[in-house]
Parts: structure tokens; C-alpha cells; sequence
């Protein structure tokens, strides 16, 4: 059984993110398709993001979507987690983003309870090792379990040993008898045509 990690100490923090980090976590994110061998696959702006994490997401976008109740659906679709390093050149102890946890609600209706979907977790590779990809994804888990949600999920690309050992190390189990499956772009564009 594993235990969660420790609470952040003097060497690091996690924190919520906000609208002024909207420019780093871009950053973080163009970083972690370059890890991913995508670093051409990043089509998001900092508008997108900033409108997606601090306003009104779902009401911005092509004339706002309903619920099929026709009841209006408003506000930020996802969450993001910053996680700071002690920079240990600088006087006055500076900290310095390296890495950062973005998610945001699901639904189970097996459990008929929400659950935390983990869209990305990364961690600047010349800062691995300190604790701050466990300190993330402990809070994004603690998070989730304060909220009364069931299940954390993720997705883990089948090459990326170092990340998978990681998730086993923290007790995650891997859903090998699922395939996840996509449709995007010109594909989904399609059924939303009358």
C-alpha cells in the first residue's frame, strides 16, 4: 500500500494557478508535446487558456452550449495546479515554476458520483527527482477526494515508462482492458452540422 506524499515543504509549493500564469502554463504545456514527440500538435492560445481556466468557457464558445434541459451552461471547464521550486541561485530564495497538473471534473455513472479527469501532469525534466511531480499529483488527488469524488483517471502514453512506474509507484492501476478512443477536428465538426 502506498501512503501520500508529505505536504510541500520549504523547497517547493504547489499552488492555484492564476490568470498571470496563463503565459507559463503554455509554456508548460508546449514543453510537455515536445516530450511527448507532438511538439506540432498545440493549437491553444493563451486566450483559449485563460478563458477555459478563469471565465466563462462553455458560454464563449460558438453561442454558448446548453444542457439538454436548455438550461444554460457557464463558467470555467478546468483546473490547474502550479508547482514552484526554490531557485537555489538566486538571494531571497525565488521561486520558479517547473511543472504543473491540469484537470477537471468527469462523471462516473457507475458510481453515480464525479470523478477528477488529470489531463496533463508535467514536471520540467531537469527538475525531476525533487518531489514536485508526486506534490502535484498528491494535491490534484487530495482535491479530489475532499470533493466527494470517486475515481482520479488519466492517460498515460504506452512508451512513457518513467511515467507509468511512477503512477504504479503511487498505487494506480492501469485499465488495460480499455481503448480510448477520439474524434476531432473535421470528424466531430461533422456532427454538429444541421
Amino acid at each position: 500500500m502506498t501512503t501520500p506524499a508529505p505536504r510541500p515543504g520549504a523547497d517547493l509549493r504547489i499552488r492555484a494557478a492564476t490568470p498571470a500564469d496563463v503565459p507559463q502554463i503554455l509554456a508548460l504545456i508546449r514543453e510537455l508535446a515536445l516530450y511527448e514527440r507532438e511538439p506540432d500538435a498545440v493549437v491553444a492560445t493563451e486566450d483559449l487558456l485563460h478563458r477555459a481556466l478563469f471565465e466563462d468557457a462553455l458560454g464563449t464558445l460558438q453561442g454558448g452550449p446548453r444542457t439538454l434541459s436548455h438550461a444554460p451552461r457557464s463558467g470555467p471547464v478546468a483546473e490547474c495546479l502550479m508547482g514552484e521550486l526554490v531557485d537555489g541561485a538566486s538571494a531571497g530564495q525565488a521561486w520558479t515554476v517547473q511543472g504543473f497538473a491540469l484537470f477537471f471534473v468527469n462523471y462516473s455513472t457507475w458510481t453515480g458520483r464525479p470523478g477528477l479527469y488529470l489531463e496533463d501532469l508535467f514536471v520540467r525534466p531537469a527538475h525531476r527527482g525533487r518531489g514536485l511531480g508526486r506534490a502535484l499529483f498528491t494535491e490534484v488527488a487530495r482535491l479530489a477526494a475532499r470533493r466527494g469524488c470517486r475515481r482520479m483517471e488519466w492517460a498515460v502514453l504506452d512508451w512513457n515508462t518513467p511515467a507509468i512506474d511512477f503512477y504504479k509507484r503511487l498505487g494506480a492501476v492501469a485499465m488495460s482492458d480499455w481503448t480510448t478512443f477520439r474524434l476531432a477536428g473535421p470528424a466531430l465538426d461533422a456532427f454538429g452540422r444541421d
